[in-house]
């Protein structure tokens, strides 16, 4: 791997930010064929449906970055054996869990609405939304388990197929069952029920090689104690780091909320920003882990130099893109995103540090896949607490002399912290390499 091209890295990259492309595309559609109902109420129903079950699917996100880590190493190291054992833990996660969802789904149902209360309407009309969908958390989170596996063999085009084919399944029959039909509701959520599971269908027939041999039944490497001890682990520690991750964004949030709804609003269309940005680098991260992952599988010390800095460079080269973009054309796409003239406005006041985030975000975003890779999960935990200390720090520095530009200051200061903290600790990854 040392002598790796630049080709075999774009190669793994470009498929996943394709696929990327058609995730907004769905949730545009999703809103638009309720939105012809003329009533309010089922668009919101949607949409705060939508939100709960991400949010739950969520939490089993490690399954899709430890089992590429894990996978990658795997490959490197040629144990076929424990690859296939890899893809059948996932999928076996993948239907425990969501078999656990929807026992509690009543449960789980109600603590969202006392979260986050809505209109008698909207939440009969997104309870009726989730029944539905629910029925398909296994397909959906095993599908984790599979998006990792086909990341760590560089089978990213197979992931875009599986994108395309899942999302466009999922418009064909939103428009079918709503605007044809006339189902509403429950018509849209029917449609992502179908997408998913047939999704799964499409998913193990392009992981078929696995189910060739009799790797696949082999339950003494399947449920091995310590291997299923190490997965246990790393998950753990990824779980660990997300949430603290989706904590800083979570007060970032509500802390920007008491600056009033304009400012609330701006901060959310500028988040998008930071969307854009991490669909465009998702490729080029997924890259390293499925490189860096490889090559410390094979202790291959120099090769995995070779991939986190190739991955690194193209990682920079697309934000330093995004950055220029955001300068020259952020004005008009914050006017894209909203019509309101004192949103605009106030969106336009907080562009610079748009321009200023991929630059200062790039380190983390990549390093993130390199550690994801390694499986140094440990490092991630515990550098992310550090950061969210750093971040806490700036926000009670900064938000009172600089309000909501405090704000976005302690933010972008948390991404700088994410980058330096893991750079501090790569030596030592290197090191074990070889």
């Amino acid at each position: 791997m040392a002598r790796l091209p630049h080709k075999r890295v774009v190669s793994i990259a470009i498929p996943i930010v394709l696929s990327n492309a058609t995730v907004p595309i769905l949730g545009a559609v999703d809103t638009g064929v309720v939105g012809q109902l003329g009533e309010a109420a089922p668009i919101g129903a949607v949409g705060i449906g939508a939100v709960i079950l991400s949010v739950l699917y969520w939490f089993f996100g490690f399954l899709r970055m430890g089992t590429t880590g894990l996978t990658s190493q795997a490959l490197g190291a040629g144990d076929g054996r424990e690859v296939t054992a890899l893809l059948m833990r996932a999928l076996l996660i993948g239907a425990a869990a969501g078999a656990l969802l929807i026992a509690a789904q009543h449960m789980l149902f109600a603590g969202a609405f006392l979260l986050s209360p809505a209109s008698g309407e909207v939440e009969a009309m997104a309870r009726a939304y989730m029944r539905i969908r629910i029925w398909s958390a296994p397909a959906a989170i095993a599908l984790y388990g599979i998006t990792g596996w086909l990341i760590a063999q560089e089978r990213t085009r197979a992931i875009m197929a599986l994108q395309i084919w899942m999302n466009g399944l999922n418009i064909l029959l939103d428009l079918w069952f709503v605007l044809g039909l006339g189902w509403g509701v429950e018509g849209v959520a029917l449609a992502t029920f179908l997408a998913e599971w047939s999704g799964l269908a499409l998913g193990l027939a392009l992981c078929r090689a696995a189910f060739a041999g009799r790797g696949w039944r082999d339950r003494a490497r399947i449920f091995e104690r310590a291997r299923l001890v190490h997965m246990a682990r790393v998950n753990r520690d990824i779980l660990l780091r997300s949430l603290m991750l989706q904590a800083i964004f979570t007060s970032f949030l509500f802390l920007g909320a008491g600056f009033g709804d304009v400012r609330l609003a701006a901060n959310q269309v500028l988040l998008q920003f930071l969307e854009i940005t991490a669909y465009a680098l998702d490729g080029f991260a997924f890259a390293a882990e499925a490189l860096v992952g490889q090559a410390l599988g094979a202790r291959d010390r120099a090769g995995l130099r070779r991939a986190v800095l190739l991955s690194s460079a193209w990682g920079l080269a697309v934000c330093v893109a995004m950055a220029a973009g955001f300068a020259l054309a952020g004005g008009a796409l914050i006017d894209l995103m909203t019509t309101a003239p004192e949103v605009r406005a106030e969106a336009r006041a907080y562009l610079p540090w748009m321009v200023a985030s991929p630059l200062l975000g790039v380190g983390a975003w990549m390093l993130d896949g390199v550690f994801i890779g390694a499986t140094r999960t440990r490092d991630m935990r515990n550098m992310m607490a550090l950061s969210a200390l750093i971040y806490l720090g700036a926000v009670l520095a900064l938000v009172p002399m600089m309000g909501n530009h405090g704000l976005w200051a302690a933010l972008l200061i948390s991404f700088v912290a994410r980058g330096a903290t893991l750079a501090a600790r790569y030596p030592a990854l290197e090191r074990a390499a070889g």
